[in-house]
């Protein structure tokens, strides 16, 4: 229901209430009873079982779990030991507890929202004003609100004195709003504009107000916030889509190859149990058993770096969603501008106008001065330090005055106030009388088209042409004008009221003002546009005001698009789906229309980070890819519903935080290229030996301790890789860009091919040639020296992904200490694995003579070899650095 545009007879009637006496208790209780309480209703949080179902359900897990299923019931029949399902248990523990640990930041939005309830309000019921639980209150209740009040539901104005309410957090606009209980308001208006109605959860900073309670809870404005909150999911990021493609097409690999290596050594006569002994392998290889816990990993270290960088991230794959944002929709007040007015242009009658950091002369000083008087902002001490406070169009007087080495203490002592006719909403000025040393002085300060100037004074049609003049240039910066007048007496007048004081006035001036860009807001905004990102602007702010900052900063451009949130209503989500990428700005928009803009965006294949600081953003914030809350100005729903918080709300963090991003995207790419160069060559090798008929060439447990050592211990290092050169100069991968794309799917089989022929060539010769007088071809020598050359060729090849175009001679192979030692380790622990008569009986390996050693080590270093040289023709075709 509308309840803005309906009479107030109207109102009182269909809600059965009394303007005077209010609610009578029985009516209150039974309606508490049908209404329920004046809070919100709290999102069912997932339990611990739920989230382990979720991890165990991944498909690369339930692969694992089938091969530990299947290789404990071969240890337990046919004797095989119990090492090989005891490691394969563990790591699916290993990558479930951390998977739980990570999800176990579970969002606390709608308990923010709800803190944000005033615990008590004063309300009439039967005749008697009396305060209350705010969660017991129900429509039809009258409420008695005053300065310093928070708001305690969603209410209608029967009466008003100078009520101003911050709405900023609601609404998104920085100047409290003027509420009038007489205000007209059609159906259409947005929330900012309904002047007749206060909101729950804002804050009344000026006037007092009565008003009757016409939605409590869930049906409050702020209640719809939470609903949607309730409502957005939240959408996974493009990396874990990627990964889950990735495990899908693992499964089929590893369904296909275990069907082809049955069939085969079905074919040459082997029995099914040594083909489900085989279908482990093959399942063991064909999953990258480390890639979680290092993607894990690498998300964490990110997380670490944009700590040190001012961003506090929430949810650990926002960090990679960062790297792949395409777009930032950002809200203006606080985000891009400081959430503080700020003159910019001041103007003496007869005199030219002044910008706020240029020399003042004494008539530009002396209207300061008269502003000054005319404001009730404080200046408070606190701890040595000075507070501005009051009305934020005051603030910015008062700091300009203290800018320009005055003190309104000392202003207020010469001239003290005698008499004020505080701002009310119909007149739109405020007026004050002060005793001066000729006699008394009336100051008036207000809206321009208001201040009723001296019709008989001979320069008033001169000043008045002039004035409008600097009004309209002035509103064509998107400045909020004030304007100015006085009168002087020589006695103080018996009639102190505004037909007196406020007629027959003498023009001073005008100053404007406005809520300015952060200094480092334009330099963010170009960053990010030289990154492939568009920043959007949407705010509840006027278009005007929003135009001009976005102009000033870069985001509105001579061929886009600025539309208010009444047009935006008017668009279909398809036609906004069309038009989106041509509009940059949005202004009086709602929390519902924030989130059509994301997921407009969204549905164009853009990754989508939102930033905000109010409780108005918070449902974007969740359903954006990546939702960024400001920390110190951001209240805590924006906080909570959100993926990172910035602690130095800067908005140029937010560009660092995508170069940390791509840093991090790019480093577990490399992970990829590492880890399954590898298992793919595993599979290749065992399906190619067997067709062959030459046998495994290694077996599951070889194969763990491979994809575990040679393969996970240095992984775990890639995340310390710094950021390619040009990473901020390359376009966001796009969001259905598949996990191997950009030639990394083409770099991972050339490498797992090199990897099969050079794994199979060192088989054949352990198994088939006698290269020593010591030791004679066997097929438990081959299978070692598959397993050492596997091994240590995928350690090596660490060094080949470290960079995609840079030679390692040039980056240094100690460039990266942890990861250099990491491969030594691992190199050993193989070393060592194949010598140590302990260890090379239970992983089933035998010895080797120094020649078997020497061609191990050769075949080994090809991989790096080969890379090198490929490197070296890339930087010669001028594709890298």
């Amino acid at each position: 229901m509308k309840w803005m545009e309906r009479t107030l007879e109207d109102i009182f009637k269909a809600l059965g209430t009394d303007q005077e006496k209010g609610l009578r208790n029985e009516q209150a209780a039974e309606l508490l009873r049908q209404k329920g309480f004046n809070e919100f209703e709290e999102e069912k949080k997932e339990g611990i079982g739920a989230k382990l179902m979720h991890q165990l359900s991944e498909v690369t897990t339930i692969i694992l779990i089938i091969a530990a299923v299947i290789s404990a019931y071969l240890a337990i029949s046919e004797g095989h030991g119990y090492a090989e399902p005891l490691v394969i248990i563990a790591i699916v523990a290993l990558n479930a507890v951390l998977g739980i640990r990570q999800e176990l930041s579970a969002e606390k939005a709608l308990d923010a929202l709800k803190n944000m309830n005033t615990p008590t309000a004063k309300v009439i019921r039967e005749g008697v004003l009396q305060p209350l639980h705010s969660k017991e209150l129900v429509p039809g209740d009258i409420i008695v609100v005053e300065a310093g009040d928070l708001i305690p539901a969603d209410a209608r104005l029967i009466e008003s004195a100078n009520l101003l309410v911050e709405e900023s957090a609601l609404t998104g606009e920085s100047v409290p709003s003027e509420k009038n209980a007489r205000a007209e308001v059609k159906e259409s208006a947005p929330l900012g504009d309904r002047f007749n109605m206060l909101f729950s959860g804002c804050l009344v900073t000026n006037g007092r107000g009565r008003a009757v309670v016409v939605a409590t809870g869930m049906e409050t404005e702020m209640g719809k916030i939470a609903a949607l909150l309730n409502n957005t999911k939240k959408s996974k990021t493009p990396l874990q889509q990627r990964l889950i493609e990735l495990g899908k097409k693992l499964s089929v690999v590893a369904v296909a190859a275990g069907a082809i290596i049955f069939g085969i050594g079905m074919y040459h006569g082997e029995t099914i149990m040594d083909m489900l002994m085989t279908a482990v392998s093959l399942a063991v290889a064909a999953v990258p058993e480390t890639l979680p816990v290092i993607v894990t990993v690498t998300l964490a270290f990110g997380i670490q770096n944009m700590v040190r960088k001012n961003a506090i991230i929430r949810r650990i794959p926002a960090v990679e969603a960062l790297g792949s944002a395409s777009v930032i929709c950002s809200d203006k007040t606080g985000t891009l501008t400081q959430n503080q007015m700020t003159i910019k242009q001041i103007w003496a009658v007869s005199h030219k106008p002044k910008a706020d950091t240029d020399a003042f002369l004494d008539t530009e000083t002396e209207l300061l001065k008269l502003f000054s008087l005319a404001s009730n902002a404080s200046i408070e001490k606190n701890q040595g330090e000075e507070t501005i406070i009051g009305d934020p169009t005051e603030t910015a007087i008062i700091r300009l005055l203290q800018a320009k080495g005055m003190n309104k203490s000392q202003l207020e002592a010469k001239y003290p106030r005698v008499h004020e006719l505080p701002f009310d909403s119909s007149r739109k000025l405020m007026t004050t009388v002060h005793r001066t040393e000729e006699g008394y002085i009336s100051i008036t300060k207000g809206a321009f088209d208001r201040i009723p100037l001296d019709p008989h004074a001979a320069c008033t049609h001169e000043h008045q042409a002039e004035a409008n003049h600097i009004h309209d240039q002035f509103a064509e910066q998107a400045l909020r004008v004030l304007a100015l007048g006085y009168k002087r007496y020589d006695e103080l007048p018996e009639q102190l009221d505004a037909a007196e004081l406020e007629q027959g006035l003498r023009f001073a001036g005008l100053v404007g003002m406005i809520d300015p860009p952060r200094p480092e807001s334009k330099a963010a905004v170009q960053a990010a546009k030289a990154a492939g990102i568009k920043t959007v602007m949407i705010t509840g702010d006027h278009m005007a005001t929003a135009s001009a900052i976005a102009r000033e900063i870069g985001i509105l451009e001579e061929e886009d698009l600025a539309i208010s949130g009444a047009e935006l209503e008017r668009m279909s989500d398809e036609e906004l789906k069309q038009k989106v990428r041509d509009i940059s700005v949005y202004g009086r928009v709602s929390p519902e229309d924030k989130i059509r803009i994301v997921q407009a965006w969204q549905a164009n294949g853009e990754v989508v980070a939102m930033t905000g600081d109010g409780v108005n953003d918070a449902p974007a914030l969740k359903a954006a890819d990546v939702g960024t809350a400001m920390g110190i100005t951001g209240t805590d729903v924006a906080k909570s519903a959100s993926d990172m918080v910035l602690t130095d709300d800067n908005f140029a963090t937010i560009v660092d935080a995508v170069a940390e991003g791509r840093r991090v995207y790019e480093n577990i790419r490399k992970t990829l290229y590492f880890l399954l160069s590898c298992n793919f060559s595993e599979i290749l090798i065992m399906i190619i030996a067997v067709a062959l008929g030459w046998g495994l060439p290694v077996i599951a447990i070889q194969l763990l301790l491979i994809n575990v050592v040679a393969d996970g211990i240095p992984g775990f290092c890639l995340s310390r890789e710094k950021m390619e050169p040009d990473a901020m100069r390359q376009k966001p991968i796009p969001k259905q860009a598949g996990i191997f794309s950009n030639g990394l799917g083409k770099k991972i089989a050339l490498q797992a091919g090199l990897y099969t022929i050079l794994t199979l060539a060192g088989f054949y010769v352990g198994k088939f040639v006698t290269v020593s007088d010591h030791i004679a071809a066997s097929h438990e020598v081959g299978q070692t020296m598959a397993f050492v050359i596997l091994g240590w060729s995928s350690v090596v090849h660490i060094f080949n992904v470290r960079s995609n175009t840079q030679s390692i001679f040039s980056i240094g192979f100690m460039s990266n200490l942890p990861l250099f030692w990491c491969a030594m380790l691992s190199i050993f622990i193989i070393f060592g694995v194949a010598v140590i008569p302990g260890m090379m009986s239970i992983f089933q390996l035998v010895s080797l003579s120094a020649v078997h050693w020497l061609i191990v080590t050769l075949l080994s270093i090809v991989p790096l070899v080969v890379v090198e040289l490929m490197k070296l023709r890339m930087r010669a075709n001028g594709k890298g650095a």
